[in-house]
C-alpha cells in the first residue's frame, strides 16, 4: 500500500564545522540542507511511500542544489516554486559532553519567507493525496508563510486529507504569544499532533505539573496530562508526544507516548549515543506517519516511531537513511549493533 503524502516547508542549508569544532576554530564548513518538512519527506521515500515536497526556492545553482538534496531519494519536486533571491541557511556546531550543540539561523529574506499565497496551488498539489504533514516552524518564517500554511490545512481538510503537525517551537524565529496565536488556529484543522511537553507549554500554556524540561523528566502521568489537554483542546485524533533526558550531549534516553481514542501506548526506551541529533524529532514524525498509513496498531506505531528516530540519532545530517527493515529490526528488539554479514 503506497499513500500519497506532502509535506510544506523549508529547506535550509546547513553549514557546520568538522567534527565537533567550535564556529571559531573552523576554516572550513561542511555543506547539506535540510528542513523539518523536507526531513519527513525524505524519511517517507525512504520507506517507499509516494511523497512530495512543497516549498519556494531560488532559480538558481543554490536553490537547485537543496532541490536535488531531496529528489535524489525519490521525493516528487514538481510542486517547487522557483523564485525568490535566497535559500535559507543554518550554521550547526555539534556539543560534546556537557558543552551544548549551538544554532545560528540566518534565513531572514529567504525565497519561501517571501512567498505569497497565491503562488501555491493545494487544489492542485493535494491531487491524489491522502495525508498533508507541517511544522509550527514554517508559520514562524513571515506572515505571509503563516497565511500559505493556513490556506494548505483548509484545503487538505476540503480535500478529505489527513493533518498532522510537529508544533516544533523555535524561540530564536518567533514569539510564545505569536505563536500560540496563530498555531490556535492552524490546529483547529490538525488530526495528529506531535510535540513534547515543552512545546505544549511554549505553545499554548498546556503543562504538566510533574515535568522537568530541562532534565527531560517527565513521569507518565505528565504525559497522560498534557495529551488529554491538547485534545480536550483542539479535539486531535491521536497526540504524540516524545520525551528527551539528556544525560548529556552526547548520550540520551529517547521515548515517547501516543494518545489515541482515549488509551494511552508508551514506547520502549532507548540510550542512544548521539552521532547527530538534528531531525530526530523528524525521523519520528516520519515514523509515525508512515504506521498510520499503513494501519499498525497505536502500540505498533509508537514503537516504529520511536525505533525510526532511534536510528536517525546514529546518522549524520538532518534526514534519516534507514530502511522499514531496519527500523522494525530495531522496534522488535534488535538492537545489538553487531555487524550485519
Amino acid at each position: 500500500m503506497s499513500a500519497k503524502v506532502v509535506t510544506f516547508g523549508e529547506i535550509m542549508m546547513r553549514l557546520e564545522p568538522e567534527w565537533y569544532m567550535r564556529f571559531v576554530q573552523a576554516d572550513k564548513l561542511l555543506c547539506t540542507y535540510g528542513g523539518g518538512e523536507a526531513n519527513v519527506a525524505v524519511s517517507l521515500a525512504n520507506f517507499g511511500e509516494d511523497v512530495s515536497f512543497v516549498t519556494k526556492l531560488p532559480d538558481h545553482e543554490i536553490g537547485q542544489a537543496a532541490l536535488n538534496s531531496v529528489r535524489r531519494y525519490g521525493v516528487n519536486t514538481s510542486h517547487i516554486v522557483r523564485g525568490g533571491d535566497r535559500v535559507g541557511i543554518y550554521f550547526l556546531e555539534k556539543g560534546a559532553s556537557q558543552r551544548a550543540s549551538k544554532v545560528i539561523y540566518d534565513r531572514n529574506e529567504s525565497a519561501l519567507a517571501q512567498a505569497v499565497r497565491e503562488e501555491f496551488d493545494w487544489e492542485e498539489i493535494f491531487k491524489d493525496a491522502t495525508w498533508f504533514h507541517l511544522t509550527g516552524v514554517t508559520p514562524a518564517l513571515s506572515e505571509q508563510a503563516s497565511e500559505i500554511c493556513l490556506d494548505a490545512c483548509m484545503a487538505a481538510k476540503r480535500a478529505g486529507l489527513t493533518v498532522s503537525c510537529d508544533l516544533n517551537y523555535r524561540k530564536k524565529l518567533w514569539s510564545k504569544e505569536e505563536a500560540g496565536r496563530i498555531m490556535d488556529k492552524i490546529c483547529g484543522y490538525v488530526d495528529v499532533c506531535i510535540a513534547n511537553e515543552e512545546d505544549a507549554d511554549d505553545v499554548f500554556g498546556i503543562k504538566a505539573a510533574t515535568a522537568d524540561v530541562q532534565s527531560g523528566k517527565l513521569d507518565r502521568k505528565g504525559y497522560e496530562s498534557v495529551a488529554a489537554q491538547l485534545t480536550e483542546r483542539f479535539g486531535f485524533r491521536a497526540v504524540a508526544i516524545t520525551l528527551r533526558e539528556s544525560l548529556s550531549a552526547n548520550d540520551n534516553v529517547w521515548s515517547a507516548m501516543l494518545y489515541t481514542n482515549g488509551g494511552y501506548y508508551f514506547s520502549k526506551k532507548y540510550h542512544v549515543h548521539i552521532v547527530d541529533r538534528v531531525g530526530g524529532g523528524d525521523s519520528f514524525g516520519a515514523g509515525l506517519i508512515y504506521s498510520m498509513i499503513h494501519g499498525y496498531d497505536p502500540q505498533q506505531a509508537v514503537d516504529f516511531a520511536v525505533a525510526a528516530s532511534c536510528l536517525k540519532h546514529s546518522i549524520e545530517g538532518d534526514m534519516n537513511m534507514v530502511s522499514v527493515d531496519e527500523v522494525t529490526a530495531l522496534a522488535q528488539g534488535n538492537g545489538s549493533g553487531r555487524v550485519q554479514r
